[in-house]
């Protein structure tokens, strides 16, 4: 029986820089949001290629079929399906939550890496500001959904995409969703991205014994298009023509970012570790903010009441 550790502090862990192997996925079933771009896309393929099969989860229905046709020729593989959700509405996660019920006998392994930012602050159709709804609550909610069949499929994992920005992220549970103004692309993303930590930490508490894992990941600054429409308007023309250029230099590229968030969800050097953030390929200590264990079941709490999922 595979034992899993919650590890506080660096040395609790295996050696960061240690790559691994990859375990037997054969027959596995993988699922990976926001799979029709970037990261989501290139892990996907990797998975493929490794045998696993995988279901990606995208928004528009046109771009994901052809997402999905070209996932199975790169990775020479025909277990890749597909599904829709949109993250900003409830309604559809539990549809989809439904559907992977229906389709998958067994879930190995969860990717929550759907995501967004927005230049202006908007409400989802459930009332809630959209940055905070699609990155943090579409985790949150989706992964309570799909816990019981992780739990019957283990060893399981789940593997959050966060971001460096959280260390940037403050989080008033009076005000979540900037309602009283200050309202600001960055700041919106990174309060985001830090509740993507903290809840990380809390499920692997809830997870203890389970065999079932969780852990976070900064993939790095990666050239995908998550902020093409993330800049004012004033800006857009600056970022997209003269910085385009300078910024596809400086991203690393989706399959690098991919390889760590493969690595979290099949390596062996990390089989037996839960509850640890991840900057790239090295394990690191996140923010103080984010090892907050009170604040973490704060918005655990907090999240509960605004999916309206029965509280633990």
């Amino acid at each position: 029986m595979m034992s899993l550790a919650i590890a506080s502090t660096i040395g609790d862990v295996v050696d960061p820089t240690t790559r691994g192997q990859a375990l037997d996925i054969h027959g596995k079933t993988i699922l990976i949001t926001g799979a029709t771009s970037g990261i989501g896309k290139e892990a996907a393929v990797m998975l493929a290629r490794e045998g696993a099969q995988v279901v990606i989860v995208g928004r528009n229905a046109d771009k994901t079929h052809a997402v999905l046709d070209e996932i199975r020729q790169r990775a020479g593989s025909p277990d890749v399906s597909s599904m829709l959700c949109d993250f900003a509405s409830q309604a559809s996660i539990h549809a989809l939550a439904e559907a992977v019920l229906t389709a998958c006998p067994r879930l190995d392994v969860l990717i929550n890496n759907a995501g967004g930012v927005h230049p202006r602050r908007e409400l989802t159709e459930d009332g809630i500001e959209a940055t905070f709804a699609i990155n943090h609550l579409g985790y949150f909610l989706l992964t309570n959904l799909l816990l019981d069949r992780l739990k019957a499929s283990a060893p399981a994992r789940v593997v959050n995409v966060a971001s460096e920005a959280h260390r940037r992220g403050t989080l008033d549970l009076d005000d979540i969703g900037f309602a009283r103004g200050d309202y600001h692309t960055l700041r919106a993303y990174a309060r985001s991205k830090l509740a993507n930590v903290l809840f990380t930490r809390a499920l692997a508490r809830r997870l203890q014994g389970t065999r079932v894992s969780v852990n976070c990941l900064h993939p790095g600054v990666v050239g995908t298009h998550i902020w093409d429409h993330g800049a004012p308007a004033w800006a857009e023309t600056f970022f997209r023509g003269v910085m385009a250029p300078v910024k596809r230099l400086a991203m690393r590229r989706p399959e690098d970012g991919a390889r760590v968030v493969v690595r979290l969800a099949i390596g062996d050097d990390v089989a037996d570790q839960t509850g640890l953030y991840f900057n790239r390929e090295r394990v690191a200590e996140p923010a103080d903010l984010a090892r907050d264990d009170a604040l973490a079941e704060k918005l655990w709490h907090e999240s509960t009441r605004l999916t309206r999922l029965d509280p633990d």
